[in-house]
């Protein structure tokens, strides 16, 4: 199998609103689930019988995970089973570290195949280098096997301090090495980067709100204000949310003491309000909040927060539109649900949750093709709002409920109009593995290079757009890439930057000519 292939689902943009549906969870606390019912003593008995009586024979468990889901989906589009494959992984990404041996990596023509170490690292530290195969992990072989993926990562993790022998092989040196890697706690930062975009304006871009967000944006938002910043852009783009108590420690750090963050109501109509304290280091600086139509959850808690205390500027395009809260209950089997326990609502009382129909999650996740229809991600007065969900902010301005956040400055999507899904392409892993597989044909030719060399090589020419457009061909998409040259080029240069150098220089490309940053750096 071609490693292309495996590519075609992300290219689709409602795969991007199903994995904000999906990742877009809210405050779940651990549950467990109550003593047995007369309803669930049915369904027991029907398993048993079907278990015991069926003339075939049938797997029970994959019974239950239909009988779950289909219980759920008649519920809303946020309450979701999660099968235990996927919990144990998910679990470990809002935790926001695991024990492992700290290397990002793909399956590249069947072959384990590295990215880039960790910077300090365990494989680092042990010699691992970006290019390597790992072919072997102590005697169990990883290449040549079509190996599920929570297979792949049970041969890499491990107990903290647990030695691994890994047999690699070097296609730049062409050779054979065996490396021991001592695991150890590896971290999955959910702060990309906090840097200075210029002596007065700091930047800091969370993907999600994990258990360490608060903690990595509190440290990057100290170091910033040690280097003079008096402006603070936080940027939620495709941010699908997290942990709701995340959202608001965030907040509390740019709102004054005892302005409202945000407030929930459950079934029994019991209201909860979260006001910020008298603690936060940025109560005074200028703020805008960068958002798009990905950004859900507990990025909409944040911008809606700053929207209605009036304490910063929304820059962008309407956000998702989630207003749902879950808390998780979890199940002997490692699998668990999300179940929607209450709303959530922003400081002037507005629900943002977009309207669903119990039952039809199919349509509340292609929303997207409406938004692309109507025209909203190209002009703000292609965005409906109902005159009946009206709210006032602090200083009286009027701001809309029922679907998203509207921006208070609106930027449109920066492909052309009609290649809309040129731009979800450039911001999944495609151009990753691409430039990946460019870098492996010949590492030692970047070998030394600076980055404003490599910045300067790939500007001079459109080879590697070229060789991207045909690549794309390759696994099925004839996408022209004429009409979006300077983004193409910039996504591929600031990719090649963050392989060869770091996360800091890929952002430093992709922020040049940002049209939301030049929106607000002028």
């Amino acid at each position: 199998m071609k490693s292309k292939e495996k590519y075609l689902p992300l290219l689709l943009f409602s795969c991007v609103a199903f994995g904000v549906v999906i990742g877009g969870m809210l405050n779940f606390p651990k549950r467990t689930l109550s003593k047995k019912n007369a309803s669930k003593a049915k369904i027991e008995r029907l398993i048993d019988f079907i278990d015991n009586e069926y003339v075939d024979d049938v797997n029970s468990d994959s019974i239950v995970d239909l009988t779950v889901n289909s219980i759920l989906a008649n519920l809303d589009p946020h309450s979701v089973y999660i099968p235990p494959s996927e919990q144990s992984s998910e679990a470990e990404l809002m935790k926001g570290d695991f024990v492992g041996i700290g290397v990002n990596f793909y399956m590249y023509n069947d072959t384990v195949t590295v990215v880039k170490p960790l910077e300090n690292g365990p494989a680092e530290k042990a010699g691992i280098k970006a290019g390597d195969r790992i072919l072997y992990a102590d005697k169990a072989k990883l290449f040549g096997r079509k190996l599920p993926t929570d297979s792949l990562y049970n041969k890499l993790k491990g107990e903290e301090g647990s030695k691994v022998l890994l047999t690699v092989y070097r296609k730049s040196t062409r050779k054979t090495l065996r490396l021991t890697v001592v695991r150890d706690v590896v971290p999955i930062k959910s702060v990309d980067v906090a840097l200075p975009l210029n002596k007065t304006t700091g930047y800091i871009k969370i993907n999600r709100f994990a258990e360490n967000t608060y903690d990595e944006f509190r440290t990057g938002l100290e170091t910033l204000k040690k280097q003079g910043i008096t402006t603070l852009i936080i940027d939620l783009r495709d941010n699908g949310g997290g942990y709701l108590e995340k959202a608001v420690e965030i907040a509390d750090e740019l709102l004054k003491d005892q302005e409202l963050i945000v407030f929930t109501k459950n079934k029994k109509g019991t209201i909860t309000k979260t006001f910020a304290t008298e603690e936060g280091i940025f109560e005074t600086g200028r703020v805008f909040v960068l958002i798009d139509e990905n950004s859900a959850s507990a990025s909409e808690i944040v911008a809606g927060a700053i929207q209605d205390n009036d304490r910063g500027t929304i820059v962008g395009r309407r956000s998702f539109g989630k207003g749902l809260v879950q808390r998780e209950m979890d199940f002997d089997d490692g699998s668990a649900v999300r179940l929607t326990t209450s709303r959530y609502y922003t400081p002037s009382g507005r629900s943002i949750q977009k309207p669903y129909v119990k039952g039809e999650s199919e349509a509340y996740v292609h929303d997207f093709e409406k938004r692309f229809e109507s025209g909203e991600l190209y002009a703000k007065d292609k965005i409906k709002v109902a005159d009946s969900l009206k709210f006032k902010t602090k200083k009286g301005r009027i701001v809309y409920g029922g679907g998203g956040i509207v921006p208070d400055i609106f930027v449109p999507l920066e492909v052309k109009k009609g290649e809309e899904n040129l731009a979800y392409i450039l911001n999944s892993g495609v151009v990753s593995h691409f430039v990946f597989e460019q870098l492996d044909q010949n590492r030692n030719a970047f070998k030394g290079m600076k980055l404003q060399s490599l910045i300067t090589s790939l500007q001079r020419d459109n080879r590697y757009v070229n060789q991207f457009e045909a690549y794309l061909k390759e696994a099925g998409l004839d996408l022209s890439m004429q009409n979006n040259l300077p983004l193409v080029k910039k996504h591929i240069t600031a990719e090649m930057a963050r392989q060869l150098f770091g996360e800091n220089q890929y952002y430093q490309i992709l922020l040049k000519d940002d049209p939301m940053i030049k929106a607000i750096v002028k």
